[in-house]
């Protein structure tokens, strides 16, 4: 299931809900073994901002679930979710970058582009859902808003070492 295609229903809707809440898992999970692996040398910014990522994502998480329950559709399995999010956006693993800070970037950054991508494909839909689409749009748009935020607070931290 791609998020480069509109949006036509309330299943679809649901299942790109889904991917978005798994994308926050695994955020949410990065930043936590980060966080458990951090030196002791490591600077209070970096913990900050890990603690800081992983509660805006579970955050997300409960935004998210909010609008799939207005959906009232079934849930897919999560393990099917999970193997379409990892197909798609797991293609890296935290020990492929070069240090905490760029994991991280490319964990806000790829979420950001996701949940871009979701509102580019419900803006570009004529489709009716069970939930009203400006709050759908403006949940979804405050999310987006926040991981572009991660990604100017990931770099901001990167350029000051």
């Amino acid at each position: 299931m791609s998020v480069s295609q509109r949006v036509a229903s309330d299943d679809q809707l649901a299942r790109l809900l889904q991917i978005g809440i798994v994308l926050e898992e695994v955020v949410e999970a990065r930043a936590h073994r980060h966080y458990q692996q951090l030196d002791a040398e490591l600077d209070a910014a970096v913990e900050t901002l890990l603690a800081d990522a992983a509660e805006e994502s579970a955050d997300h998480r409960e935004r998210l679930e909010a609008l799939i329950d207005g959906l009232g559709v079934d849930s897919v399995p999560f393990d099917e979710i999970e193997s379409l999010v990892d197909a798609r956006y797991g293609r890296t693993r935290p020990e492929d970058f070069d240090g905490v800070l760029y994991d991280q970037l490319c964990n806000e950054e790829t979420a950001y582009k996701f949940y871009d991508d979701l509102i580019e494909a419900i803006e570009g839909s004529d489709a009716a859902f069970s939930v009203d689409r400006e709050e759908l749009l403006a949940t979804l748009t405050t999310i987006r808003d926040e991981e572009a935020e991660g990604v100017r607070e990931v770099t901001e931290v990167m350029e000051r070492r």
